[in-house]
């Protein structure tokens, strides 16, 4: 799959559109259909019990999953999740960043489905793992 986006691109997409959740997340990675993008755990993204909350890591599953699509779409602000299953596998460290590998498994001309695993920085296995689907808006 060709990027037509790249990083910097991503970045700069992120912060025009969604200003108010861009400076959550690092884009490290762009390459055809896989991205690489982290997550700065801070305070506001814990739960009780001292873990990640479920609404951020899906929060960085469906950001991952969106940018993966944008990066081989272009900048198509109004594609929109239309399913989203996560599996959440194990607590993640508190205080530490989460790292989304997401590849787009398939690109049609109106959905892309995307595969997400979540890792919190410095374990080895996943701590979550998501498919999202994505409407594309018309080219």
């Amino acid at each position: 799959m060709q990027t037509v986006m790249d990083a910097e691109a991503l970045t700069a997409f992120l912060a025009a559109e969604f200003d108010q959740v861009a400076d959550d997340f690092v884009i490290e990675e762009v390459n055809g259909g896989k991205i690489r993008v982290r997550l700065a755990v801070a305070e506001r993204h814990l739960r009780p019990g001292g873990t990640v909350s479920g609404p951020t890591m899906f929060a960085l599953a469906d950001v991952a999953a969106y940018l993966a699509t944008l990066a081989l779409i272009g900048p198509k602000a109004l594609a929109v999740t239309t399913n989203c299953s996560i599996d959440f596998m194990r607590k993640p460290a508190a205080g530490v960043d989460l790292i989304a590998t997401a590849t787009v498994l398939k690109l049609g001309k109106l959905l892309s489905v995307t595969d997400v695993l979540i890792h919190s920085k410095g374990m080895e296995q996943p701590v979550a793992r998501a498919t999202l689907t994505y409407a594309i808006p018309p080219r």
